[in-house]
């Protein structure tokens, strides 16, 4: 294998392989290319993300953190059907995060439930032909971040032309990995197909629903950082399985943010305040050595409260991170169980009865 190949493939990968080699070269070749992997993935996000939030305002660097991970999702995931739809698709998934989350955060809860539920829908629709890929948990985290950090005015005029530019990137990579793919198939035929009764459909309903109702809840109490709360959630309901380990990622979750408060208040009283600035990266870097849900829960936890601790404090920041995250997966549990109770078994039987009388 190629070095370069190694630099494409994610952390759980390069470990397995690292594992089934009996080979001491190959496995330092694996590890270095992980280590690099690491910080290359850790600088161009510094250089990506500083330089359009100077271009297009600070306000507005969530947009380009959403579009930075965008970026490398696009590389290696297609939606199913053939290019030039593929970009309309991307076009208005953009379009949406851009206004949808501003739409909602500027009315009253209820009707940015709704708003929340139908575009959130629209994106996972046209962009999550495979889930298990991981596109739904990338969308989901855009989503919601941009849900948390809305702009009005010209600083929203200004994420417009940030937006525009993202698509214009992610647009260009998008074709050129993904031009030759699937040409014969159009987004109508995609839409003729769905069932409302498929899993996977049901699967971005629920999960539609879910991150959308706790972002309501949090609307309505004017909760404190509560996308953190909707990462939780969108987190637990974006497993895509039919017998999804909701209870063990529940507890890997509180885990992950206690563990990964308590690390950063100790780093943080560690470093002098000079190098408070490197936190973030840091946890961006050990990430490129992740593969455990918990590990990557944890140190997810260093940037993001290295930001918050600027408005809240640091003590405040940590208890807000590990009190939203208890409401979303507490949220997300319950909320997947009354779904599965009262909603999913309908669909069902609806199913059932369907290929009962196909049957006939």
């Amino acid at each position: 294998m190629k070095f370069y190949d190694i630099l494409q493939l994610d952390p759980k990968v390069i470990k397995d392989l690292m594992s089934k080699s009996s080979m001491r070269s190959e496995k330092v070749k694996l590890g270095t290319g992980m280590f690099v992997r690491s910080i290359l993935i850790v600088l161009f996000a510094i250089v990506f993300i500083s330089t359009l939030s100077t271009i297009f305002g600070s306000e507005n660097s969530p947009m380009a953190v959403a579009i930075f991970c965008i970026l490398l999702g696009v590389r290696f995931v297609d939606f199913g059907y053939c290019i030039r739809d593929e970009l309309i698709a991307l076009s208005v998934s953009f379009l949406l995060l851009l206004v949808s989350p501003v739409l909602a955060s500027a009315t009253f809860p209820l009707l940015g439930f709704f708003i929340n539920i139908i575009s959130f829908f629209a994106i996972l629709f046209m962009t999550c032909d495979k889930p298990e890929m991981g596109n739904g948990g990338l969308f989901s985290f855009a989503y919601i971040y941009l849900s948390g950090n809305p702009v009005y005015g010209e600083v929203l005029m200004k994420r417009f032309y940030l937006t525009l530019t993202g698509l214009v990137i992610c647009g260009l990579i998008f074709y050129i990995k993904h031009k030759d793919k699937h040409k014969d198939i159009r987004f109508i035929n995609i839409v003729k197909k769905a069932k409302s009764i498929d899993f996977k459909y049901q699967w971005m309903f629920r999960m539609s629903v879910g991150v959308s109702a706790i972002l309501a809840l949090g609307m309505a109490f004017q909760v404190e950082r509560f996308m953190w709360a909707g990462f939780a959630c969108g987190s637990l309901l974006s497993d895509y399985s039919q017998t999804p380990k909701i209870k063990e990622r529940f507890m890997q979750r509180l885990i992950g943010a206690v563990a990964g408060s308590t690390l950063f208040f100790c780093i943080y009283s560690i470093l002098p305040v000079g190098l408070h600035s490197v936190i973030g990266p840091l946890g961006g870097f050990c990430l490129g050595f992740c593969a455990d849900y918990k590990y990557k829960t944890a140190l997810n936890c260093l940037g993001a409260l290295m930001i918050a601790s600027d408005i809240y404090g640091v003590k405040y920041s940590i208890f807000l991170r590990i009190a939203d995250n208890i409401i979303g997966v507490v949220f997300a549990v319950v909320f997947f169980y009354v779904y599965e109770r009262y909603i999913a078994i309908k669909f069902s039987v609806i199913n059932q009865t369907t290929q009962n009388n196909n049957s006939e």
